[in-house]
């Protein structure tokens, strides 16, 4: 074993502290000190065990913002918040003891994948909205909200980290206010900016919602290198809302960019909302693995032993025109104007192949491009390829085709544009994917096997 933690001694990867948490390697830094995964050596469990250094503290003068952190962790104790163990100090180093959360952060995920789904947006969505509510019913206000301080646990679950630059309602001054200009910029609220004083509760509000943003998006509302620029977009609500955002989700997030704090929503409203309150099927994520990789995300694709995602009438009604269904299995035929209208908005088809089997052909399709296109996601419900190349004036094209399964032996494939120019995609459906699947796809007919389906 290395050290044993003795005043003024760091101890090393492979020592124990203070004979109770055996240091493992390094996950991360910090402007104070690192993070190392440790094992509780009283339960055998994983921690993470946060290192401060007294002097780095002192000299930036932040240690009344370390006290405060402290004290905020042990006020909040909420299935989404990172759980505060212990607290040890010697001479020269502060000790936090922390929940260990194995699945990285939610920036990485986004990073790597873009925007999520709804229904993911959605569930990680309630689960923030849950903690920051916890936090402000006692007095809590977090103040740096933003993905890189949220993650993913081994279940998928959203937890909430990092109060250092939190705030407790009693340091509001004499106006109800509070004043410390704090934050990430791109996540902080206008009025912070304003330095006139606001309510830290709604500030967190707005965060949210620009998390919200993101992960339905995959960028920042307001993407601005300067931030004097960046506070007169933010204080006009000069943002835009992508074309694929669901109406109940472009009605949410201006109620939530709301410029002005005294008419933006509360969370009591927020809850109420429709698209918060929806039903999801969502699908199960991926646990992370046991030497600590980040599980998967759950966007495009899915893990590749994960069957296709069952549907039943409902759902393939929402996949519709309105209640007409047969746009789901009718590709070639139907008038010119249906065709068009399904070129528009992506191509579906039911087929009686295994989903292995279309998810190969789908494969050999971005093959045969010569390496024009590349894989990105591929499981059993569903494939995700791109350009290789830099692509046009709207990027690379991009294609996901989701796989559902809507009778033992019958499958749909969705598929749409998730990228790039329209002209092209349009293209590449009909010169490459259309003919490449034809040969698998159930066309309707009268029979009863084709009626059955719903």
């Amino acid at each position: 074993m290395g050290g044993a933690g003795e005043e003024g001694e760091a101890v090393k990867p492979g020592g124990v502290l203070q004979g109770r948490y055996e240091l493992g390697r390094v996950l991360g830094h910090g402007n104070f000190g690192r993070v190392h995964a440790a094992r509780d050596l009283r339960t055998g469990r994983g921690v993470a065990v946060k290192v401060v250094s007294k002097d780095k503290v002192v000299r930036a003068g932040m240690m009344e913002q370390i006290k405060r952190e402290i004290a905020v962790m042990k006020r909040v104790s909420h299935p989404n918040i990172v759980e505060l163990h212990e607290v040890m100090a010697t001479r020269s180093k502060i000790y936090l003891a922390l929940e260990l959360v194995r699945g990285g952060e939610l920036f990485a995920r986004i990073v790597r994948a873009g925007r999520v789904r709804e229904d993911v947006a959605r569930r990680y969505f309630r689960q923030l909205v849950s903690a920051v509510d916890f936090c402000h019913a006692r007095g809590v206000f977090h103040r740096d909200l933003k993905p890189e301080n949220l993650l993913i646990d081994d279940a998928g679950n959203l937890k909430v980290v990092d109060f250092g630059l939190s705030a407790l309602a009693d340091h509001a001054r004499a106006d109800g206010l509070l004043h410390t200009l704090c934050g990430t910029p791109g996540y902080v609220a206008p009025e912070v900016f304003r330095n006139k004083g606001y309510d830290g509760a709604k500030a967190d509000i707005w965060s949210c919602g620009v998390i919200l943003y993101v992960l339905l998006a995959g960028s920042l509302p307001f993407p601005e290198d300067n931030i004097a620029a960046m506070f007169k977009k933010m204080s006009r609500g000069d943002y835009r809302c992508p074309p694929w955002l669901s109406t109940d989700a472009r009605r949410l997030i201006p109620r939530m960019l709301d410029p002005n704090p005294d008419t933006r929503i509360t969370i009591a409203q927020l809850v109420e909302m429709p698209w918060f309150t929806k039903s999801s099927v969502a699908r199960p994520v991926k646990a992370a693995t046991d030497d600590d990789q980040p599980a998967e995300p759950v966007c495009a694709g899915a893990a590749k032993d994960e069957p296709p995602e069952t549907l039943n009438a409902f759902h393939l009604i929402s996949l519709s025109a309105g209640f007409d269904l047969s746009p789901l299995f009718d590709v070639e035929g139907g008038s010119s104007a249906r065709r068009g209208q399904h070129l528009e908005g992506g191509m579906r088809f039911a087929t009686r192949e295994s989903a292995s089997g279309v998810v190969s052909r789908l494969e050999e399709v971005a093959a045969r491009g010569g390496g024009r296109m590349r894989v990105t996601k591929s499981g059993a419900r569903g494939v995700r390829f791109e350009g290789a190349g830099r692509g046009g004036p709207k990027g690379r094209l991009a294609v996901a085709a989701d796989i559902f399964t809507v009778a033992p032996s019958v499958l749909v494939v969705d598929v749409k544009k998730d990228g790039g120019d329209t002209l092209e995609y349009r293209s590449f459906c009909s010169d490459e994917l259309r003919p490449a699947l034809k040969d698998i796809v159930w066309a309707a007919d009268p029979q009863p096997a084709a009626t059955a389906v719903v």
